[in-house]
């Protein structure tokens, strides 16, 4: 057992499925077929999960702002898969206009073909998180090597173009496999998802995706949003910087305070000590 890492109970289930399906081989190898289908399910069940980015049977898993940060009306809005020289400074122009602070979760990759865009990203007040080094669609299928290798390097570029290292981790896609929870544990990094989503790498209709968004917005979200990937509206512009500026304005009204993660959950307050409570739907 890795050191410091607590298994969820789901997890200890399935250890406990694999062994009683080696001793009944064993023992009672007649139950062969019972014991190798009890493993195939829960495989398949490892897999559901793995592909429910807002699942907490598989580890840790941070949806939603503590109450402490919901009582302070606070929204975290968290921009993926940048940065991105053509989108990146101008999303940047917009939180400044609306005074508002959010997390980038970068590829390491990308960090370190645009350093003075993570450097300006940080001057600004915002978070600069981990998003792996290559943002590689087979992440979830990685083994610990390999995820290990993915999310450290990553660690390192941003610490060193930056000067900070990244306190937060979301994984691409976010899509997982069981494996990710004791790395980041033995990395010291909480996985952090979301509960507001719009799609906006796939959908370029300005409108669909702000009524996804602020559809029973409030108080304690965590918004995904792309400053990389983002999908080309109809007038040939990336719809986030369409889309951005409606979105704060409703944030606004709602008299919400979008802030970086690192302020809504007062780092450094050790991260395993905040347990949200019940996110809403």
């Amino acid at each position: 057992m890795i050191s410091g890492w607590k298994p969820s109970f789901f997890l200890r289930a399935s250890f406990a499925v694999h062994g009683l399906a080696l001793f009944t081989v064993i023992v009672l190898p007649k139950l062969w077929v019972w014991a190798i289908s009890a493993t195939l399910i829960n495989h398949l069940a490892l897999t559901i999960f793995g592909l429910w980015p807002t699942c907490r049977y598989l580890g840790p898993n941070l949806t939603c702002l503590p109450e402490a940060a919901r009582r302070r009306n606070e929204v975290a809005l968290t921009f993926d898969d940048g940065p991105d020289p053509e989108v990146t400074p101008l999303v940047l122009e917009i939180l400044d206009r609306y005074q508002a602070k959010a997390t980038f979760f970068v590829v390491g990759a990308r960090a370190m073909r645009f350093p003075g865009l993570c450097r300006e990203i940080a001057r600004r007040g915002h978070t600069l998180a981990n998003h792996t080094q290559h943002h590689k669609n087979t992440f979830a299928c990685l083994g610990w090597s390999g995820q290990m290798q993915q999310i450290v390097m990553a660690q390192q570029t941003i610490k060193r173009i930056t000067g900070q290292e990244p306190r937060f981790f979301r994984a691409p896609m976010g899509m997982r496999n069981p494996i990710l929870d004791p790395v980041l544990s033995c990395l010291g990094l909480p996985l952090i998802t979301w509960n507001r989503r719009g799609y906006d790498t796939r959908c370029a209709d300005c409108k669909t995706l702000l009524a996804r968004l602020t559809s029973k917005l409030g108080a304690g979200d965590i918004v995904l949003l792309h400053d990389g990937n983002s999908a080309i509206g109809v007038n040939g512009q990336p719809v986030i910087l369409e889309l951005l500026p409606k979105l704060l304005n409703i944030i606004a009204a709602m008299r919400l305070n979008p802030v970086a993660l690192k302020d809504a959950l007062c780092v450094p307050q050790p991260i395993d000590s905040i347990k949200p409570p019940g996110c809403r739907k």
